[in-house]
């Protein structure tokens, strides 16, 4: 159970540090974070690809740091790079966008503010390199006090990487702009204390040996902090499990990995609540009334249409992948139809969605909730259908209505579902 101690990446704050090339991005990074994070140089465009760190960081608690290379990065290969930065936008909670206090606002910083402002993002402004006294007060005119007087809505603190100055201030300022947390649960909002919730893990060959995968161990944690106890077993051990169980103590609940679906259904008896860690995840990251409503496309599918399998991870893949084979089986198993599929992983999701007739996203998990929430808006305002996998698998199991039967403030209706 390696890493239940630790924080995921996707329950972390991310933090994007943005700006022109040599302003200082690396050198405010290295001091926030009082490690040797990026690589400091004062040749231009040093930083030539995002560099991400988890780490803790007082008084903000863990979170995961993003030094983006310089935005006025120039040339084929500049632009490139300029557009990665634009793509960190889509999974950044909080922008500190660096600038050069010897050189002031320049017109790319200007529409950087403007993308911060188009995804109202929390960010602040900072002056580095205020031990150059004598250039910041060339440059006084160009901002100053809280950034009003420059038309900007956000908090301004002057520091210098090299001295440590304002460094403190700073740290403080973004704990400040930290975003509220509404957090949406896995499943403690569901079960009651003393509750018994059977949990259903198949060994996943995509797991490390020894270790479950992640909304496993998040699953687990949340049931035990909501008092409840959490009974884990194969699906081989489950028939057996239920019965030496009894009805007596019988499990509020039962939670199955998607991939055993099918199996778990015909063991369980109607009358106890089922559902799947994807499909729980899929509603702690924003994705599962999209899901519920993206799934029914699946139906409409065509000879020779495009489906686009997007993971949020990435890992190797071994024969019986559920992104890679079981999933394109099922759906064509379920249609009939001769479909194309495409997969990406990580943080290669593609802009363009217009080729796809269907996506099909993993539950999320190593991903955080806003970017999470880009990838679903890129495809509600492109017109095609998202779903998710655990969605996706208990349609074609015809048993989405069951699986969804713990959130009845989902507006489902039963003809656009199950077959």
């Amino acid at each position: 159970m390696a890493g239940m101690n630790q924080t995921p990446s996707g329950e972390r704050v991310h933090i994007g540090f943005f700006g022109r090339r040599n302003a200082g991005k690396s050198s405010v990074v290295n001091a926030v974070t009082g490690q040797e994070l990026a690589v400091v140089s004062d040749v231009k465009g040093t930083t030539t690809d995002p560099v991400t760190k988890s780490m803790e960081i007082l008084p903000l608690g863990p979170v995961v740091v993003i030094d983006t290379p310089g935005f006025d990065d120039s040339g084929s290969l500049g632009e490139l790079r300029v557009e990665r930065t634009r793509r960190i936008l889509e999974k950044t909670d909080i922008a500190v966008l660096v600038v050069d206090s010897s050189e002031g606002i320049k017109q790319c910083d200007a529409e950087l503010v403007d993308l911060f402002d188009e995804r109202k993002l929390p960010y602040v402004i900072v002056m580095n390199k205020s031990d150059l006294s004598e250039k910041i007060a060339a440059a006084a005119g160009v901002i100053s006090g809280d950034g009003k007087e420059s038309g900007f809505k956000a908090p301004v603190v002057r520091t210098s990487a090299v001295t440590g100055e304002g460094i403190e201030e700073l740290k403080n300022t973004i704990a400040a702009l930290k975003p509220e947390e509404i957090e949406i649960p896995l499943v403690s909002d569901k079960i009651n204390e003393g509750d018994i919730v059977l949990l259903v893990v198949p060994i996943d060959k995509a797991a490390p040996k020894g270790r479950l995968i992640l909304p496993q161990q998040q699953t687990i944690r949340d049931i035990i902090d909501a008092g409840a106890s959490a009974v884990v077993v194969r699906d081989s051990e489950l028939e057996e499990t239920l019965a030496r169980i009894g009805p007596s103590a019988r499990p509020a609940l039962v939670i199955t990995d998607s991939q055993v679906f099918g199996k778990v259904d015909e063991i369980v008896p109607p009358e106890i609540p089922l559902t799947s860690f994807s499909i729980l995840m899929a509603r702690h990251k924003g994705l599962l009334e999209e899901a519920v409503h993206g799934v029914a496309a699946i139906k409409n599918l065509k000879d020779g249409d495009k489906v686009l399998i997007a993971e949020g991870c990435t890992h190797h893949r071994q024969c019986g992948d559920i992104g890679r084979d079981k999933i394109p089986k099922w759906i064509k198993d379920f249609t009939g139809k001769n479909i194309e599929f495409e997969m990406t992983s990580g943080g290669g999701y593609p802009a363009d969605l217009t080729d796809y007739a269907l996506v099909v996203h993993c539950g999320g998990c190593m991903l955080n909730e806003r970017e999470v929430g880009y990838r679903v808006k890129s495809a509600s305002v492109q017109g095609i259908p998202i779903t998710n996998y655990g969605t996706l698998i208990a349609q074609v199991h015809d048993i989405l209505a069951r699986s969804i039967g713990i959130f009845p403030e989902l507006e489902y209706n039963r003809d656009e579902g199950d077959k």
